[in-house]
């Protein structure tokens, strides 16, 4: 995840300022495992995704496994919106600047999870028996966090934000009655926000700068990078039906490269002590900025059994590659800017599910349950704010009306209880010198509501 750039010599001073690192973490702007949205179906959503990757009660399905296409005929369309509410309070914080200082911030917050409306859209078309064609759009990455910017906290994150929409033509066959084969092209376009305070207290200081105070916040200064972009990506899947009523589901959802692209914008503060610092580096004035990312591959796994007319039953296992997420690094157009250097270090995640679903005879109603733990990416050492992660437990249940033949309705909740998350930032971390010591402690979790309509042509 390295972009290089032109570098310019320059005084001690000067290298100094220069490793000073502005937007950490582009991770850290999604609320979710990882920065992974899961919410794509309101019904596999009501088993706590269970089992999705063999199928399910609609064609959202697809999104998980395209060859899932296969156990629904005629033409479809399938709306989804899932209403995502994260709450995750900082406290018991404290900070100090890389000089030794404290930086005055205040050492609480109130909720920096921001919620969010996540829509997806499906629609089915069969030319033949055996094949079917889908096409779908997603928000597979997002959310957003959001902190005030006198925090304590503040030089390492204020604001992140990361929106991906991603659409997918698919296509699915069935060669024999127990095998489905699928297939699909992403197009997945990228817009991201990151922002955190410039201490240009410290800086000044440690340059020599007169007036300089160490933490102060009428000399802190902000920098803000805007950036996107679009990329490419494939899915696979395979279905198996090896006995009547049950099916065994396996696909892989390829990761996707962005080099985000966009601006870089600097305030220096009303202080003098960000613009004596900016004009003796050459630093901190408004540039092009861009920097290298990629959304993880997955491998999921499904089963689901049939245990007579009204239940069935299932279970999943879903594998993400995190750990090509090694670090951020952002490069400035600005030769005198130096690139900005986050370490991740992130580790592959398991995420596992179970499930059930009862359809009571002669009734237009279904209904569902779930459970599920999901897997954190990282831990305390290289957890920013942008992004407080830790291990989840899901709950879900959810019901669907058939008042028509050809139309279902549906809704699901879902709480998500999430371990507390413990920030522990140094600056003896990679790229975070200058961005001072933070601590603290999150008190997290997450209630989600999803509704969806499913319309038969």
């Amino acid at each position: 995840m390295l972009i290089r750039n032109q570098r310019r010599r320059g005084t001690a001073g000067r290298s100094l300022v220069l490793g000073v690192v502005l937007l950490p973490a582009l991770s850290g702007a999604a609320w979710a495992s990882g920065y992974q949205l899961r919410e794509q179906s309101t019904t596999a959503q009501g088993n706590a995704f269970a089992g999705v990757a063999a199928g399910g009660e609609d064609i959202s399905t697809m999104f998980f496994n395209p060859a899932t296409m296969t156990q629904y005929s005629g033409n479809q369309t399938s709306f989804h919106v899932s209403y995502i509410a994260p709450e995750a309070e900082f406290e018991n914080g404290s900070g100090t600047t890389f000089l030794g200082n404290s930086n005055g911030g205040s050492t609480s917050t109130n909720d920096i999870g921001e919620d969010a409306v996540v829509p997806a859209i499906y629609a089915m078309y069969q030319p033949a028996e055996d094949w079917r064609l889908g096409l779908s759009v997603n928000v597979p990455f997002g959310l957003a966090t959001s902190y005030d910017r006198s925090w304590v906290g503040r030089y390492h994150a204020v604001r992140s934000e990361l929106l991906t929409v991603n659409i997918s033509p698919q296509v699915a066959y069935q060669p024999t009655d127990w095998l489905s084969l699928g297939a699909g092209v992403q197009v997945q376009y990228a817009d991201a926000e990151l922002s955190n305070a410039i201490d240009f207290g410290s800086i000044g200081a440690a340059l020599g700068v007169s007036g300089a105070s160490p933490g102060s916040q009428a000399q802190d200064g902000f920098g803000k990078l805007t950036g996107d972009d679009i990329g490419y990506g494939y899915s696979l899947g395979a279905v198996l039906e090896p006995l009547t009523g049950t099916q065994i589901g396996i696909s892989y959802r390829s990761s996707v490269k962005h080099t985000l692209d966009g601006d870089s914008e600097f305030r220096l503060g009303d202080s003098g002590v960000g613009a004596t610092v900016s004009a003796a580096t050459g630093s901190f004035v408004d540039t092009g900025g861009r920097a290298m990312f990629k959304t993880p591959a997955s491998v999921s796994i499904g089963l689901r059994q049939r245990i007579d007319d009204e239940w069935t039953v299932m279970g999943g296992l879903d594998w993400t590659e995190w750990s090509t997420f090694e670090e951020l690094r952002i490069v400035f157009d600005n030769p005198a800017q130096s690139d900005s250097v986050t370490e991740e270090d992130w580790e592959d995640t398991w995420f596992a599910a179970l499930g059930a679903t009862y359809q009571p005879a002669d009734t237009p109603w279904t209904f569902r349950a779930g459970v599920a733990y999901d897997e954190a990416p990282l831990e305390t050492r290289t957890r920013t704010p942008r992004i407080p992660d830790s291990d989840r437990y899901w709950i879900s249940g959810g019901v669907s009306y058939d008042p028509k033949p050809w139309l279902s309705v549906s809704a699901t909740y879902t709480h998500i209880f999430v371990d507390e998350p413990e920030l522990d930032l140094s600056t003896s971390d990679v790229g975070s010198t200058f961005r001072g010591n933070v601590s603290g402690e999150y008190d997290s979790s997450i209630n989600i509501l999803s509704v969806s309509a499913k319309v038969l042509f």
